[in-house]
């Protein structure tokens, strides 16, 4: 009752408008959360980029980025103003007071993994993770290992870096996943060889949010002896994650995802068995030698509150989440036809909802949606217009790929956004297929697929 009250408290206070011109401090979406008609006015209307919208956004793309929730800012400043010595200087009271702030986070992201404070190591994100393991491990064991088996519907960061290897001379087996978006085991199983130094499989994806099955692979891994990477940003938080039922030797780990600060997260290198991994970073041995550099004490601080307020609140978060999902795929399916969710249903995080909209064109769809901010795919590939390599994967054609748009549902989502999200999606979806010539076929019974065009 506690976090209801406060979520309920927080959410008002947060999409509240405020009197006058929409101020650039006011960080969450207000346009779409109540009604249109108080934005409608130019004196309200912002034009950014070229885009001229009556007010600031909804905004559902929260696999992009999350709000910083207020608990976490209130302890960021409280530590900027207190603990700004240099969390490393071990001879006065300001660097003690700085370390035992950064320790204190370190307890608080191992707790919501199940992990030792000891196996914690702050960098600046999981870009940053994916590449210190996915490179720093086959460095490390080159003279033996030389192949690295990962998946096709990996984040950019972990293929580029597979592809990084692959041209000084490593071996990767890129696993194809089900139509579902799910690894299958068994090919798993039976692409492992001799010389596999790792495998590294994503949890929760960025794009589609299926959750992959994390023990099995992990227990794959484990009898073959092969250390098993996971990129968690997506996933801690927000699922239950245990990195000794997960049998993980590594985790990815971002700030921002959960609530917290941009520009800081964790990497978990398991102590026993240990498996060893070259630095990419060379400097002053911070990190237990694997990540040089003077540590942001209050990036770390809120990251650390950001990961015990995911613990202490995820049950009521999920239940919170998985009712605003329903509520906005229910709404879209009651009103149109031709709406795919893109990945597993059964396995899937309910704040990621990827849906393709048959018979329209996803960049007009994005285009018109400019009262919700949502997304087409990843954030650090959607400025391509090239169709999601993650739903190419997954074998969805190349029309429906297209037509894909991720909404992203948190923590601070409203129910007033859903509706309007849901409203304002219909109505562009409507508008576009009056437009299509093929829509127009489809309804006049014709099977647009066995039509043979010719061009002239």
């Amino acid at each position: 009752m506690t976090s209801k009250a406060v979520f309920s408290t927080i959410r008002r206070s947060l999409t509240k408008p405020r009197g006058g011109a929409v101020s650039r401090g006011h960080h969450l979406s207000t346009s779409a959360a109540t009604a249109s008609e108080s934005y409608a006015s130019d004196e309200h209307a912002i034009l950014m980029k070229g885009v001229r919208i009556s007010g600031r956004p909804l905004y559902l793309d929260m696999q992009s980025t999350t709000p910083l929730d207020p608990r976490v800012f209130d302890a960021m400043n409280a530590s900027s103003i207190y603990d700004y010595g240099n969390p490393h200087s071990r001879t006065h009271l300001y660097g003690w007071e700085a370390e035992n702030a950064v320790e204190v986070a370190r307890i608080q992201v191992a707790k919501l993994i199940g992990a030792s404070s000891k196996e914690i190591v702050f960098l600046s994100g999981a870009t940053e993770a994916n590449n210190t393991v996915v490179k720093g491990v086959m460095h490390f064991y080159k003279d033996k290992k030389r192949h690295v088996i990962t998946t096709q519907t990996e984040h950019k960061c972990v293929l580029d870096s597979c592809r990084h290897l692959q041209q000084e001379g490593f071996e990767v087996t890129y696993l194809p996943v089900k139509t579902d978006g799910l690894v299958d085991l068994e090919m798993l199983r039976e692409s492992i060889r001799p010389d596999t130094g790792l495998v590294s499989v994503m949890a929760v994806n960025n794009e589609i949010g299926v959750v992959q099955p994390m023990e099995e692979i992990g227990r794959i891994c484990k009898e073959h002896k092969i250390p098993f990477h996971t990129d968690a940003a997506q996933a801690i938080g927000k699922i239950p994650v245990d990195v000794e039922k997960w049998n993980v030797s590594f985790m990815s780990m971002s700030g921002h995802k959960i609530y917290g600060p941009k520009g800081v997260g964790a990497m978990y290198v398991r102590r026993r068995p240990r498996v060893r991994l070259e630095p990419l970073m060379n400097g002053g041995g911070q990190e237990r030698g694997l990540r040089s550099g003077t540590l942001a004490t209050q990036q770390v601080v809120g990251f650390g509150v950001a990961c015990e307020l995911a613990m202490k609140e995820m049950e009521y978060d999920e239940k919170w989440i998985k009712r605003l999902q329903e509520r906005l795929l229910n709404g879209v399916r009651e009103k149109l036809d031709g709406v795919v969710v893109n990945g597993s249903l059964e396995s899937r995080y309910a704040g990621n909802l990827n849906l393709s909209f048959a018979y329209v064109e996803g960049e007009s769809l994005l285009m018109g949606l400019k009262e919700v901010a949502v997304s087409s795919g990843s954030a650090c590939t959607s400025a391509s217009l090239e169709p999601s390599y993650v739903l190419r994967a997954l074998g969805v054609d190349e029309d429906m790929a297209h037509t894909s748009i991720r909404f992203g549902i948190g923590r601070f989502t409203t129910e007033e956004e859903i509706d309007k999200a849901v409203e304002l999606t219909v109505k562009q979806v409507e508008k576009l297929r009056e437009m299509s010539p093929l829509y127009e076929m489809v309804k006049d019974g014709i099977d647009i697929k066995n039509i043979q065009w010719s061009q002239h």
